[in-house]
């Protein structure tokens, strides 16, 4: 079926598929830096730490700054759509003397910085609070030793900073979220006291002036870790709690809840609460395993609820996953486009009819529509998107001379 067939059927729903289109083309997709280097960083060779571990050994993992950015581009000149870029404090650029995470500065970022601008994207930023030396018995911001948490508190104030930095030299504001991997393998016997001096550390942090139109200050929970099995310090309630208290953003992981949790359910009560909310899209797999985002049911559902609220302009959407196991910059596209994809599927739902079915009580009529859009030609708008955007369908072949021309001789 062509664009112009697929075209009028998704109008005889209700449906504009030209409007989608053009929808989708702005709806900025903020992508991690860390698929590219299996989160690995500049800042110290440490290993993964906090409960991430990164399988796999595929060949051709960026080791230098240039090389992730080389792979960067590669990976993005296949993405439609607009795009930001998401970076980890670890992967900050030392020209010289290297400095602690609790000291870093703007002139650190620099190179990313430049990078962005001349992509004309902005930037997004993450506090890293994992493998690091002073992470104490598995505790950051909630440490009992009072070096240690303080460490962390200068880093997250340094953040801040850097994250204001990104928003006003790139004029696009800046995301910084905040995530701990802090917690205990089996039952602790004090679950208030890391709690009272996680939250004792975020004061202190957002203490630190900051021009709120420029930084969102996002907060991310976990339901446990590799190692971190029996309590995580920064729980869905914690998080929730302290981001509405603060006047913050509350961030989702969908990788970060019990299995039988969606995030996708969750999507329309914080927009009844919040100003802005933010998510992490991944794909889990039994537990928080970082696979590459797939076209797959809760993707679809998680754009859907975004779409069907009229919060394009309130959602912050990112990517985070990480596979070794495959070709790093196939996974990127992979994963974006996937997101892209499901953010087209649910610009296509006549939103308005289904409601009106729901609302009137008619659940069989909403039941049979639900599913006809399923076989909907779908795939013909997806290639007029990629045609309009000058993208190929295929970007296998690409990838896979990338590899053979520069991956492979790394």
């Amino acid at each position: 079926m062509s664009y112009i067939e697929a075209k009028e059927k998704y109008a005889k729903l209700g449906v504009d598929t030209d409007k989608a289109i053009e929808t989708l083309k702005n709806i900025p997709i903020s992508v991690h830096c860390w698929q590219g280097d299996d989160v690995t960083g500049f800042d110290n060779r440490e290993a993964l730490s906090g409960g991430i571990q990164t399988t796999g050994n595929y060949p051709g993992k960026a080791r230098t700054p240039e090389e992730l950015m080389a792979d960067i581009d590669k990976a993005m000149s296949l993405m439609p759509g607009k795009k930001k870029l998401n970076l980890h404090a670890s992967y900050a650029i030392f020209d010289g003397e290297a400095v602690g995470r609790d000291k870093l500065e703007p002139k650190h970022f620099k190179k990313w910085v430049q990078f962005a601008k001349e992509r004309n994207m902005g930037l997004d930023f993450n506090p890293t609070f994992f493998s690091h030396p002073m992470v104490k018995d598995n505790l950051t911001l909630s440490s009992p030793d009072e070096n240690v948490r303080q460490y962390w508190v200068n880093h997250g104030k340094a953040c801040l900073k850097i994250a204001e930095y990104f928003a006003s030299e790139t004029g696009v504001p800046c995301v910084m979220n905040i995530w701990i991997p802090d917690g205990y393998k089996d039952i602790p016997a004090d679950r208030l006291g890391p709690r009272a001096r996680f939250k004792k550390s975020l004061d202190e942090i957002l203490a630190t002036p900051y021009d709120k139109s420029k930084v969102y200050v996002t907060l991310e929970s976990k339901v446990f870790g590799i190692g971190l099995e029996s309590y995580t310090v920064g729980s869905a309630e914690f998080c929730l709690s302290y981001s509405d208290r603060a006047g913050i953003t509350p961030l989702m992981d969908n990788g970060h809840y019990h299995p039988t949790e969606m995030v996708s359910d969750k999507i329309s009560s914080l927009l009844l609460f919040n100003e802005k909310i933010a998510l992490h899209i991944t794909r889990p797999v039994r537990w928080d395993s970082d696979h590459v985002v797939l076209f797959d049911d809760e993707t679809k559902e998680i754009c859907k609820e975004i779409v069907r609220n009229d919060a394009l302009d309130r959602v912050f959407i990112a990517t985070d996953y990480f596979d070794a196991s495959i070709n790093r910059i196939s996974a990127w596209i992979t994963g974006i486009r996937s997101v892209q994809k499901a953010l087209l599927f649910a610009l296509l739902q006549p939103n308005d009819r289904l409601r009106e079915l729901q609302n009137n009580n008619e659940l069989t009529e909403l039941m049979v529509l639900q599913e006809e859009l399923k076989t909907a030609p779908f795939g013909d708008v997806w290639a007029e998107y990629l045609e309009n955007e000058k993208i190929p369908a295929d970007y296998l072949s690409e990838v896979k001379e990338y590899e053979k021309e520069v991956l492979l001789k790394r």
